[in-house]
């Protein structure tokens, strides 16, 4: 990982705000040249910090609204389980995240679909064939406040 200055937080921040920037417009915004600041941005995307650029869909216009929060236990643990677990639930285009958590469940995966029988399919035709899964918990979502926020980025020392 590349250890980040001023200007490549900067760079950070300013595609978090408009993905679609111009570099010069980028440039202008964190007071470097254009040309700098274009290999500053190629050097963030190889590094893998910068994973990619996506648009910011709004999931109700979408015809998607209903997002479930659903914990998964699993019965038994080992790192063949675990691997396999992770798999399947990366397979699953409806899970738009998914974390290994601590606690009373293993993961939590957030869902989102059309509709609550949007979500009785993927529960009873994905989620509970999900291998080693002993337990499962929904968690519907009665308004979402925010979603996709921006990273605070520490600055540098």
């Amino acid at each position: 990982m590349p250890k980040l200055d001023k200007f490549d937080i900067a760079i950070l921040n300013c595609l978090q705000e408009d993905a679609r920037a111009t570099n010069v417009e980028i440039a202008e915004r964190v007071n470097l040249s254009p040309s700098p600041c274009l290999r500053r941005i190629r050097n963030l995307e190889k590094s893998g910090l910068l994973r990619g650029y996506r648009a910011d869909i709004d999931r109700k216009e979408a015809g998607l609204g209903l997002t479930v929060f659903v914990e998964l236990k699993v019965g038994h643990h080992s790192k063949e389980n675990s691997e396999a677990q992770q798999a399947a639930l990366l397979a699953i285009p409806e899970i738009v995240a998914c974390h290994l958590i601590s606690g009373a469940a293993d993961f939590l995966a957030e869902v989102v679909v059309e509709d609550l029988a949007g979500y009785e399919r993927v529960m009873s035709e994905k989620l509970l064939t999900l291998p080693g899964i002993s337990d499962l918990r929904s968690n519907f979502a009665i308004r979402s406040i925010k979603t996709n926020g921006v990273l605070t980025l520490p600055q540098p020392a």
